[in-house]
């Protein structure tokens, strides 16, 4: 598994055209519309038209962009995520705890990204993980020289933890961290960014606004 993203929400169109015509008071020549049951915004040609020449015109004039939100569920590696957070401006990610929760269940081997990995690494990486299980098992039960949860053996679980451990994080940002990511991280050497590239390009109306093939 390289990446797995679940549960897109994607919010914040209406109040988004409407606040991209306040500058010139254009609401009247506001097209979009919701849909018979209130479930999708469709954005009308003029309001489109709009977006997209504010796009072209900077980051300063597509302030709207930033008034559309997106959130979803992430499980990807550690070593992807050391890189991910680069985005820290205008994204906001709550995470399971490795702090507090590597010790809830036994590792296995899909808990890791391995797709990469040649024998010998898929050797060593099931070596960790037996390792790994080792410790949690004196954690949790005791041993003749310490007690259950003694943070000595805790430290050993943390500290031998590969990065390729797979967390999963429930991630929001707006459409401005879309077009970025996208911008920047096509054709990245990750898999991981690659695939919410092309993930990000199927969100509504991003293509569109950004011209993006």
């Amino acid at each position: 598994m390289a990446i797995k993203v679940e549960n897109i929400d994607v919010w914040g169109f209406e109040h988004a055209v409407r606040g991209m015509r306040n500058p010139m008071n254009s609401w009247d020549k506001s097209d979009s519309y919701w849909d018979t049951f209130g479930r999708f915004y469709h954005i009308g040609e003029n309001d489109l038209s709009l977006m997209k020449r504010l796009y072209k015109a900077g980051t300063e004039h597509r302030k709207y962009l930033r008034q559309i939100m997106v959130s979803m569920d992430i499980t990807a590696p550690l070593y992807w995520w050391k890189d991910f957070d680069t985005y820290k401006v205008g994204t906001v990610a709550n995470s399971c705890s490795t702090m507090h929760k590597i010790h809830a269940k036994e590792f296995v081997v899909d808990d890791f990204s391995h797709e990469h990995l040649l024998e010998d690494g898929m050797s060593l990486l099931k070596r960790t993980i037996d390792e790994l299980n080792s410790w949690r098992y004196i954690y949790l039960n005791g041993a003749a020289w310490c007690n259950p949860k003694d943070k000595r053996v805790w430290w050993q679980m943390i500290q031998l933890l590969p990065t390729s451990y797979n967390q999963r994080r429930t991630l929001t940002m707006n459409y401005e961290n879309v077009v970025t990511i996208i911008r920047q991280r096509s054709g990245h050497k990750l898999d991981e960014f690659n695939q919410l590239v092309e993930i990000l390009k199927e969100l509504p109306y991003v293509k569109e606004i950004a011209e993006i093939e």
